[in-house]
């Protein structure tokens, strides 16, 4: 484990985008005006922002404070980042070629992946940034990459891993104090899970070839479809049991969605090609991606209620 000062591995998002300033505002003004989508319980609001410098921005996660981790493309490198309170700072793994922050926890735990130099590049390996501002590696036991998606509560990790390819050899894994264990299904990966840990959600490719989100719960595998799509994937769920993620439609668009039971909500960032959502917190509050006029960028959707 490596133990340094928050500063010196924590480094503002201004020295990545070349500007002179020590602090960097976030989106109080939003890229695109705030537009209103009907969902399962009101109406989102969407706020669009981007890393300073950034040419691809991809929120991930949310905890309960509305803290947003992500990754952003900046000099050609990737960096992971934090936005709270209005502020960017990235986030980079001490000695890494790239790093990527996907899950925070209520306490402001971050969990993500990072890549060396010279390794080949489905190589990818695990860390956790305590709030302390230590890294600490997270390799699970016994196999090639790790990738870190969501931390619980408990510091109970998900995600999943894999050695030669993404695909035959990756497992949704989850990383406890009580032990180790992973899904039986291959090219699965846990995404998120309700505090207990007692519902997990993720994604999987079935046997015949199609991408469908799943819910595993004490011990049931149950995969699931956005009805009239052809691809499903889910990313996250908060404690009262809605699920955010992403599916593609019959005309190959990727839309975001929120799923409360049977009940499912499209999210769309208006002007948008696609849309993709990562993360949800208690408040209902969704995180993600989209792309508009061949870029991407990031956003943040809000109940109105």
């Amino acid at each position: 484990m490596s133990r340094l000062a928050l500063a010196s591995i924590l480094v503002p998002a201004a020295l990545l985008a070349g500007c002179g300033t020590d602090t960097i505002v976030g989106p109080a003004t939003p890229s695109i005006a705030p537009s209103v989508n009907q969902g399962v319980d009101g109406n989102f609001a969407y706020t669009t922002f981007d890393v300073p410098g950034a040419t691809f921005t991809n929120a991930q996660g949310i905890n309960p404070r509305g803290d947003v981790v992500g990754f952003a493309d900046v000099g050609g490198q990737r960096h992971g980042f934090l936005l709270r309170d209005g502020e960017f700072t990235t986030i980079d793994y001490p000695g890494a070629a790239g790093t990527d922050a996907r899950g925070i926890s209520p306490d402001g735990d971050i969990v993500g992946g990072y890549w060396l130099p010279g390794e080949p590049a489905v190589n990818i390996h695990g860390y956790r940034l305590t709030k302390h501002g230590e890294f600490e590696r997270v390799d699970y036991p016994g196999h090639t990459n790790t990738i870190p998606q969501r931390i619980l509560p408990d510091g109970t990790i998900l995600g999943c891993r894999h050695d030669e390819n993404t695909m035959n050899t990756m497992h949704g894994i989850v990383m406890a104090r009580s032990g180790n264990w992973e899904l039986e299904q291959s090219a699965s990966m846990n995404n998120g899970a309700t505090p207990s840990g007692r519902l997990i959600v993720g994604l999987w490719t079935n046997m015949q070839g199609v991408g469908e989100g799943y819910i595993f719960e004490d011990g049931v595998f149950t995969p699931f479809l956005v009805p009239g799509s052809t691809f499903t994937a889910a990313w996250d769920v908060n404690p009262t049991r809605e699920i955010t993620g992403v599916y593609r439609d019959a005309g190959g668009r990727f839309h975001g969605f929120v799923r409360r039971g049977d009940d499912y909500a499209t999210l769309d960032v208006p002007g948008a090609t696609a849309t993709r959502a990562f993360g949800i917190n208690p408040r209902g509050d969704v995180v993600g991606s989209y792309v508009a006029a061949g870029r991407t960028h990031a956003f943040l959707a809000t109940r109105e209620h």
